[in-house]
């Protein structure tokens, strides 16, 4: 964080410097203090020893457990997440409706699909999928994984949705509608292009959660890598090491996707400030076809 003066907090002064200073360190000193209490632990109990950690420089363990496990995880999230986005963008709109009877019905499921845990949705949609035979039975589990992460998720996103077109000021909405701009037009045109650059980072971080979840799978047969880590330390009694592995490439898999969605979110805030005119302009042009007699550029 900056030193200099912000518009949240003023400059800290000589002693707020030292003070900040102090307990940066007293907190890195506890941390390397846990840190090399986890690595004696695990050394006393020889888990870094050559024997636990040859196996990973073998490409039949990697080709036979890590990277099946690993392309059922990307499968998995991939696809929750496209359909999330989907399920969410509907919901939320829907819980904007003008009809009190689409809002309360959209609200209704949106609130019953966030309070399910994902576990047991999973669970309960594959026993659900293989008693009606739904799916082939090699695509019961990814099938159950999918739908139960798209559920939920896209009933975040859907409120993710919500908040963001609330949260645009509400003259644009009444401007819009004074001028006999249907409510499609409304959304289409004003309020969901400024509303997903304002929920980006939401949706970001839900975007990872439902990476990370993708691992509950294991619970239902689900091929995905934390289930192929568990067979490979089974299979070659390094259990720990394999799930530090594991571990490691789930946070490379997670801060890659945070920074492709970070680099994205930036290119569009950059597109909208050096669009300014033009958007300015293509707004004036909007609100001139919806209102043909109306000269926005003088004032009634």
């Amino acid at each position: 964080m900056s030193a200099g003066a912000s518009v949240l907090f003023d400059a800290p002064g000589p002693k707020a410097r030292l003070r900040n200073t102090i307990y940066s360190a007293v907190v890195l000193i506890a941390v390397l203090a846990a840190v090399w209490m986890f690595y004696r632990g695990f050394a006393d109990k020889g888990q870094f020893t050559a024997a636990k950690w040859k196996p990973f420089l073998d490409v039949e363990v990697w080709s036979t457990y890590l990277l099946p496990g690993l392309r059922g995880t990307v499968v998995a999230a991939l696809l929750s997440i496209v359909f999330a986005l989907v399920v969410g963008m509907v919901f939320g709109i829907l819980r904007q409706s003008d009809h009190r009877i689409v809002r309360w019905v959209a609200g209704t499921i949106v609130e019953v699909a966030r309070a399910i845990p994902v576990l047991i949705l999973m669970i309960f949609l594959f026993a659900v999928f293989s008693d009606y035979q739904v799916f082939k039975s090699d695509d019961l589990a990814l099938a159950a994984v999918v739908t139960a992460l798209t559920i939920y998720n896209g009933s975040v996103i859907a409120e993710i949705v919500r908040a963001g077109i609330r949260s645009l000021p509400k003259g644009q909405t009444e401007a819009a509608v004074a001028l006999g701009m249907r409510k499609s037009q409304l959304m289409r045109l004003i309020l969901l292009p400024q509303a997903i650059t304002a929920m980006l980072p939401a949706l970001i971080s839900q975007m990872v959660v439902a990476l990370k979840d993708s691992a509950l799978g294991y619970q239902i047969t689900y091929v995905e890598i934390v289930r192929s880590g568990q067979q490979l330390g089974a299979a070659e009694q390094n259990t720990v090491p394999a799930l530090m592995v594991i571990a490691v490439v789930m946070i490379a898999l997670n801060s890659t996707l945070t920074l492709v969605a970070t680099k994205l979110e930036g290119r569009l805030r950059a597109r909208k400030r050096g669009k300014g005119g033009a958007a300015v302009v293509a707004a004036d042009s909007i609100i001139t076809d919806a209102a043909p007699g109306v000269d926005i550029g003088k004032a009634p």
